[in-house]
Formats: C-alpha cells, structure tokens, sequence
C-alpha cells in the first residue's frame, strides 16, 4: 500500500534541518522548518501549503525569503506556524523590502501567520496587497496541542525549551484508505479524481447509508451506491501513517514529556542527534541533545523507524559515530527487560 506521505529530509546532516512532506496524489505539501530552501526545486516549494518553524534561528528560519520570493503573484493563502514571537519575526522579515510595487499584481498572495504559546495560538494577516502590513490585532483561539485539523490528517505540536520557547510537530493521518483496483474492475469502474471525493466523504465520517454519485466517466454511467457499501467492496481501511520531528531541545524531564507524548507510536520520527554522548556538557549548554539520547528518546517513543540529523560540525570527519550511538541506544531501549 502506498503511504500518504512521503517525507524527506530537504538538506544533509550537518546542513540546515528542515523537513519536505509530499501528499501523494495530490500537488501538496507541508513544511516543517525553514532553513536553506536552495536544494528544493521551485515546483516543489510551490506545492507548499503550511510552514511549521520549531524557532527563528537563522538556520531554521533563513528559508523564509525563497519561500516567499517563488509564491508572490500567486493567488493563494500560504500558512505559517511558529513559536511565541513568531509573528513578529515575520513582520521583520517584510519590513526589510521595499513593497511599493505589489499593487501591479493580480493574484494576490496572503500569509497566515501564527505564533503557538501556552495562553493560545495568535493569527495574523500579511495580504500582500496591502504591502504585507499585518491586519490590526489578529485573532486568538486556544491551543490544545493541535494546529491543523483537515478531515484526513492533523498536525499537532509541543512547546519545547531550546534555551528559547521551540515547537516539536507531528503529522498524523487520520487512517489510511488503499483503494483496490481489481474491486474496481469487477465493479466496471475506473479511476479518476472521483476517488479523492469519495476519500474525503470517508474521512468527513459520514453516514455509512448516505448516497454517493460515482460519475458517467468512471461508471460508463452515473451511479449512485451506499458509501459504507462502496467502501466495503472497494477500500481497505488501515492504521493511519505518522510522522514526528524534533530538533534543538534540551534534555530535559518537562521535554521528555512533552517529545513522549507526542511522538508516541511513529512510523517515522526524525529527532536531532547534535552531539556524542561523550560531550554531554556541551550538549547542555548548547539545549541540544545526544545521539544516545535521540535513541533513547525514538526507543521510549515506539517509533517503527527513526532519523538523526542536525550533526554538530565538529564530527565532519566521521559522522558514522552518531548513527552508531543512536542506533545502540534505540535497540537497547527495545529490550522487552529493559528498566522502567
């Protein structure tokens, strides 16, 4: 069965973090961090719909201009998640350009800006018509772990400490529909865009006796069938996909707890791996953690499959020791007789 999506680290280990995930079957995508956008190609960038930024350091952030330089002119909304201040980073990034010919553009491009912190999430309007100058005052809902909710997945996050407030993301899909192709042919209907409509009436949770119109194309005529029996003959419905990332964080109990609770039972978390265990100190101080303790952490987790990246530059010559460390930390956490 074909996943839903497909992420891929967008840079190397020792380059900027950031996250690139592809929805298949549709021209889509999320982000997760900004940093250096140069290896992504600009139909990919394009695809981009939501941008979720753990902090605004430089190499988490830097991204932001390419990412916004290949969307102006486009008619869209681009939506943007970060942690508290965030929307004031953002508003000091549009201020560093001159906008005074934007108004020559018919498309007009809006941002969706949000800044996540323990009293509620914040949203602000940069229309790029108006200069990007933000809508006064925003609006504020309450945050209760999750950012985004469609009706076939969700991205939640946890406010981490990096030194500074930092965010933790995790995309899970709601569950995952695999249409068999054989059912479709003993039933003479063809594939097409009429498949994501009735995916999203499956995910929407509609009542399983409602109608649902299969069109003369797909049918050689239009056809009506009970949804919950269509889905019977033609879906199997399994365990959705989900995916965690984690980068620059302290180990520390509260982050634990938060990275545990969130990350819970991954198919795939990438987490950062910034230094060996044998410069612990320096892992402190720097509110980074260890690739022994990024094993550990994937390990406690129940994470299927795990990903380190974001090496510290002082391991460039041998970047094997990390992965190594890591991937003895995870197994050992495996134990069935492991301490509590």
């Amino acid at each position: 069965m074909r996943p839903l999506f497909h992420p891929r680290l967008i840079n190397g280990p020792f380059d900027d973090p950031g996250l690139y995930i592809a929805f298949q079957f549709t021209s889509r995508a999320i982000l997760f961090d900004l940093g250096d956008l140069t290896s992504l190609p600009a139909r990919d960038i394009l695809k981009v719909s939501h941008v979720f930024v753990t902090h605004t350091h430089m190499d988490h952030f830097v991204g932001f201009d390419r990412l916004l330089r290949l969307h102006l002119g486009r008619s869209r909304a681009l939506h943007l998640y970060g942690p508290p201040g965030f929307c004031d980073n953002v508003a000091g990034k549009l201020a560093g350009y001159t906008w005074n010919l934007v108004d020559n553009y018919t498309q007009p491009l809006t941002l969706e800006v949000s800044e996540v912190g323990p009293l509620g999430i914040l949203t602000r309007s940069f229309r790029c018509q108006r200069q990007f100058r933000s809508d006064p005052g925003g609006h504020r809902r309450p945050f209760s772990g999750c950012l985004l909710e469609e009706p076939g997945f969700s991205v939640n996050a946890a406010l981490l400490d990096h030194g500074v407030p930092c965010l933790a993301f995790a995309l899970k899909e709601r569950f995952h529909i695999n249409i068999i192709k054989n059912k479709l042919d003993t039933l003479g209907l063809t594939t097409g865009p009429w498949l994501n409509e009735f995916k999203r009436a499956l995910y929407s949770g509609v009542d399983k006796r409602s109608e649902f119109s299969v069109p003369a194309a797909a049918a050689g005529r239009a056809s009506r069938f009970a949804i919950g029996k269509l889905a019977d003959q033609i879906a199997l419905l399994t365990p959705g996909q989900k995916i965690g990332y984690i980068t620059d964080v302290a180990d520390t109990p509260a982050n634990r707890s938060g990275i545990l609770a969130l990350a819970a039972d991954c198919d795939r978390l990438f987490i950062e791996a910034a230094f060996l265990d044998s410069d612990l100190d320096l892992a402190r101080l720097k509110h980074h953690l260890t690739a022994r303790q990024a094993g550990e952490l994937a390990a406690l987790a129940g994470a299927k499959q795990f990903t380190v990246f974001h090496f510290s530059p002082r391991y460039s010559e041998d970047s094997s020791r990390l992965y190594t460390e890591a991937d003895i930390a995870f197994e050992a956490g495996q134990e069935p007789d492991r301490p509590a």
